[in-house]
């Protein structure tokens, strides 16, 4: 099959990602959602996970898990004390990462018809949209939305007249980043510290409130219902082998236009800058380095980036993860150790505390990056952070400890001259305070 890594506009699946109509139940269905959806249904449930499993659907919310397998994982007859669940990850709290909140604000139906028939699939009882504390206006329309569908018969009782019992409900959180981890989910959503579970048990086996739950991020439930419209092959059409489909890249930093915007999977890295963001700023000698998947996963410098392929193995072939698709450009203005180090801080700042290595580690870690950022370090001390960061990582019950080593650990393969440059001239009186101070 040939690779499609460009998208036209009738092959988009979010028509209104900018806002240019309103977010109304008429205006989406004038854009084709809810059309018919008890067909969607009348599929079945297996025949709709069949379809999802042939689409090539892999997670957007950052592991890249096929979701129609992750579907599959629910059991087939829930009984009536265990009911079964749906949970929509709307936390998205990764810095750089704003694509959830803008299928929230402009596109809501496409979000609430994706959970009727992911939860229809999975045998789920009712689904939670926990949405970020901080998307207030987004919250507002996504509430009103609701009611909407609930206020027309599509979900609720007997949704869309397909004689299911559907029940949607929207959960804020109060900002935590840990919280967007999907058993720190579950916990909060019980009214609980937001702090991630040992596994197993997993959610699909006990979950919230001890039932069988799958925790799905928003663009991964929102695409379903237009998979199942247009088939498996259409969606599977783009993109390489093993990473199908449309994805919402979110590129922000130093390029001439910023932007959120669906594109094929597997689009190569200048072609998606060069058509959608005018190019990077000062031109692509400029360039100095990419965050290609939020501020968790390493750095790429520009030599690497250039022509790699936006999508799960293009970008684990140059040592860093596609992620949440939030790309971070970064010019040769960067001051690159600080801005690794101001995303060490993040991590410290957002850690729950539960794991030793990750309490003590990430603020141990940042500490170590504010002394290399200003030069006043030893030599000897990048191999040791280097140390703890392989000490931190995969040593915590979630992943907020490998989120917190690995932009640390990019740093060090990429840039340990700089970071050497630093600590000889500040030894050798280079580095004055004020200019320290600039910096």
């Amino acid at each position: 099959m040939s690779v499609i890594t460009s998208l036209t506009d009738k092959d988009r699946i979010f028509t209104n990602l900018y806002g240019y109509q309103p977010w109304t139940l008429q205006a989406a269905r004038g854009r084709g959602d809810w059309d018919n959806t008890k067909a969607l249904l009348d599929l079945g449930q297996d025949k709709i996970i069949d379809v999802m499993k042939a689409s090539g659907l892999r997670g957007r919310g950052g592991a890249g898990f096929p979701t129609g397998t992750k579907w599959s994982f629910m059991p087939k007859t829930p009984s009536p004390e265990r009911p079964s669940f749906l949970v929509i990850n709307a936390d998205e709290s990764e810095p750089g990462s704003c694509k959830d909140r803008e299928i929230i604000r402009h596109d809501p139906h496409k979000l609430i018809e994706g959970a009727l028939v992911a939860g229809f699939a999975m045998r789920a009882r009712a689904a939670y949209i926990y949405i970020r504390g901080e998307y207030i206006r987004e919250a507002e329309t996504l509430f009103a939305a609701v009611q909407e569908a609930y206020d027309a018969g599509l979900v609720g009782k007997n949704a869309c007249g397909s004689g299911y019992d559907f029940d949607v409900f929207v959960h804020r959180g109060a900002g935590a980043y840990i919280c967007g981890e999907e058993t720190a989910m579950i916990e909060s959503l019980e009214g609980k510290k937001g702090q991630p579970r040992l596994k197993p048990p997993f959610p699909a086996g006990a979950g919230l409130y001890g039932c069988p739950t799958t925790v799905n991020n928003v663009e991964s439930i929102a695409v379903a219902p237009t998979i199942l419209r247009r088939g498996a092959e259409w969606f599977s059409s783009f993109g390489a082998e093993n990473n199908r489909g449309t994805k919402l890249f979110q590129i922000s930093g130093h390029v001439e236009k910023p932007c959120v915007v669906e594109e094929a999977m597997s689009i190569p890295f200048r072609e998606l800058i060069e058509k959608h963001c005018g190019g990077i700023r000062g031109g692509w000698d400029n360039l100095l380095a990419v965050i290609p998947g939020g501020s968790s996963v390493p750095l790429v410098p520009a030599k690497d980036i250039m022509d790699a392929p936006m999508d799960f193995d293009g970008l684990k072939a140059v040592g860093s993860g596609l992620g949440t698709a939030a790309i971070i450009v970064m010019d040769k203005s960067t001051d690159v150790v600080r801005a690794i180090s101001r995303i060490s801080y993040f991590y410290k700042h957002e850690s729950c505390g539960q794991c030793t290595p990750c309490r003590e580690g990430t603020g141990w870690m940042w500490r170590v990056m504010e002394r290399l950022r200003t030069g006043d370090a030893e030599i000897g001390e990048i191999d040791m952070l280097q140390q703890v960061t392989k000490q931190v990582e995969g040593h915590s019950i979630c992943a907020l400890g490998d989120a917190a080593a690995w932009p640390i650990q990019g740093l060090i393969r990429h840039f340990r001259p700089e970071l050497e440059r630093r600590i000889t001239e500040r030894k050798g009186g280079g580095l004055a305070p004020m200019q320290e101070a600039a910096e």
